[in-house]
């Protein structure tokens, strides 16, 4: 897909705003952790696509 670390990236930046805004309850709560986990999955992953993209071409 060619967009697809584009679509990762701007996704983790979406689960990190979704993670700044729940954290008014603690940073330690369940709701903030799971959106800093899915946030950090996507940039992960976005950065390998990256990678590999550059590594093929």
């Amino acid at each position: 897909m060619k967009y697809e670390p584009l679509f990762y990236f701007l996704m983790g930046i979406l689960f990190t705003y979704f993670a700044v805004d729940s954290a008014d309850d603690g940073i330690w709560d369940v709701t903030t952790m799971l959106f800093i986990l899915i946030a950090t999955f996507d940039f992960g992953t976005a950065i390998r696509s990256l990678l590999k993209k550059t590594s093929r071409s």
